[in-house]
Formats: structure tokens, C-alpha cells, sequence
């Protein structure tokens, strides 16, 4: 099966994987997600898979499909987060 170049291969996810910066937290405080209390993350795979086809075809954030990927603005948030933290 041939992926196109925007998809992301589980060899390619493979190597992205460890390097994805993880949730800065502080080690002072406890977390509890509160029940209701807002949206769950979304998994980092479907946020790399965005950010790639952004890259790789050239829409603008705001056309990402969010059907596919999720909410433009959250992939958005995680790119300029991923990118002010030194992976990209």
C-alpha cells in the first residue's frame, strides 16, 4: 500500500515518536483532570499527522480538515508550542 507524502508511516511515527516534547508540568502540583472539565488531548500522532500535511501541501491552518485531524486551532497551538520548544 502506498502512503501519500503527507501521511505519517508507523516506521516514520516511530522516529518522531520519543522526540515529541512532553506536557511541561510542574512537579509541585497535583493533577486531576476534573470530570467534564474541558477537552481531552488529542492523541500527538493525529497532531504530527496535521502539522505534516499542513507543511507538505501548503493550506492554511484554518483549511486543515477537522474531521480528519481535529480542531485547526488545537493543531495550530501544538505546532507553535512543539516548535518554541525546539523540535522543529
Amino acid at each position: 500500500m502506498k502512503i501519500k507524502s503527507w501521511e505519517v508511516s508507523d516506521q516514520f511515527w516511530a522516529i518522531v515518536e520519543p522526540l515529541i516534547p512532553q506536557p511541561a508540568r510542574s512537579p509541585d502540583k497535583k493533577y486531576e483532570r476534573k470530570r467534564g472539565g474541558g477537552r481531552k488531548p488529542i492523541d500527538p500522532r493525529k497532531v504530527f499527522a496535521g502539522i505534516v500535511y499542513v507543511l507538505r501541501t501548503g493550506i492554511q491552518w484554518k483549511a486543515l480538515p477537522k474531521e480528519i485531524f481535529g480542531s485547526p486551532s488545537a493543531i495550530h497551538r501544538y505546532f507553535t508550542e512543539w516548535e518554541s520548544r525546539g523540535f522543529f
